[in-house]
């Protein structure tokens, strides 16, 4: 008999077995995932993404003689991941060389590639949709029958079983499907949860050498597009706050930028609570990722009260307000605190006791699966 190779089994029925050669990433998708990272560092500046390659490459041989950084650019083009803006001195579009920019297809990449960073491996475990204890309409099978009653959605109806009932209870030769032999399959209502995410955008978010507002808006893009794969029927707002806060659409994240901003966590939590005051959902929370004190309110003139020293009585007073009306309101509140400094530690007790919320001090690494996490337990406790 002749000796095959390992790799190659060649069967008489016909099916020829081959060693499995895992395929190579090509030139663009190995040089893409650094640049969508880059990206998100850059706020969506792509011309100083493009110069951290390009000092990348010196260092780690990023590209080749075959494989070109304008070769990338080119296929980012093609691909209709970038675009040229172009515009006149009039202002018109159309002529001359403009810069490049993103385009809705690269925005929509950036939030998939911070879903695989951040949350990746905990997509693997199969967690699923999370239901309520409570049986109703909903379509969401849950495997029990009941006879069926007046008023069932006729869609919940098991057609299997209710024959199996025309046939014992009438016989075969003469099957008839009465209301008595139809059998309702039990389904379990499906809950929605809305949800609003504060990110505080004050200057604090990049001070003393760390960058807090890029793992910031990471988290943000990945649970924005995990809610919209997984829970479609869940809502999730984006707002900021600095010295002000306003709210800011999907497709705005990869653009954030910290500004030279006091902390009015106040006024970032009346617009969180006046969005959930207009949701219909039962079921609201607030996220609130921050890593300082809150140093500003805006006063009932419309002028900014700041105090960047300590803790001020004055502003923490309104803090407290508001953590006891989102409770009023069965709203709770999670707070993420990128910090360890002990008065601000009491702060949060303070602030968190008032809400009867959560909080989790944390640091920059793990911040993204404890909001995943939570926002999972969330679901299942509230709902």
């Amino acid at each position: 008999m002749e000796k095959r190779k390992n790799s190659d089994f060649n069967f008489e029925k016909g099916f020829t077995f081959s060693k499995h050669v895992p395929e190579e990433i090509s030139h663009f998708d190995r040089v893409f995932d650094v640049f969508k990272d880059l990206l998100t560092h850059t706020s969506g500046d792509i011309e100083e993404a493009f110069e951290w390659l390009d000092m990348l490459d010196k260092e780690y041989d990023i590209f080749t003689d075959e494989y070109t950084l304008e070769d990338f650019e080119e296929d980012l083009k093609k691909r209709g991941y970038i675009k040229e803006e172009t515009d006149d001195k009039d202002g018109n579009t159309g002529t001359g060389k403009g810069k490049n920019i993103l385009t809705a297809k690269l925005e929509a990449a950036l939030r998939e590639f911070a879903l695989d960073q951040i949350f990746g491996k905990l997509k693997k475990s199969g967690i699923g949709n999370h239901n309520t204890k409570k049986a109703g309409i909903g379509d969401e099978r849950d495997g029990e029958n009941r006879n069926f009653q007046y008023g069932d959605d006729l869609a919940t109806i098991n057609m299997t079983e209710s024959l199996k009932n025309a046939q014992i209870n009438n016989g075969i030769s003469d099957l008839r499907l009465t209301e008595d032999d139809l059998i309702v399959e039990e389904t379990k209502h499906k809950a929605q949860m809305s949800t609003v995410l504060m990110i505080d955008i004050s200057h604090s978010m990049i001070l003393y050498g760390e960058d807090r507002i890029t793992p910031a808006k990471k988290v943000a893009m990945a649970l924005v597009e995990l809610i919209n794969r997984k829970y479609p029927k869940d809502s999730i707002d984006i707002i900021v706050f600095g010295n002000e806060a306003w709210p800011i659409k999907v497709k705005d994240l990869p653009y954030l930028q910290v500004g030279p901003y006091h902390t009015n966590t106040v006024a970032g939590l009346e617009l969180a609570m006046d969005i959930l005051r207009r949701k219909r959902n039962t079921n609201k929370q607030i996220f609130m990722i921050t890593d300082g004190k809150p140093s500003c309110i805006t006063l009932p003139t419309g002028e900014f009260y700041m105090n960047s020293v300590g803790l001020d009585e004055k502003i923490v007073a309104q803090c407290l307000t508001k953590a006891a009306q989102a409770r009023k309101l069965k709203i709770p509140i999670t707070t993420f605190m990128i910090a360890q400094d002990p008065y601000l530690r009491k702060f949060v007790e303070a602030f968190t006791a008032m809400n009867k919320g959560k909080a989790f001090l944390t640091g920059l690494s793990g911040l993204g699966q404890m909001i995943f996490e939570d926002y999972e337990k969330n679901r299942i406790k509230r709902i």
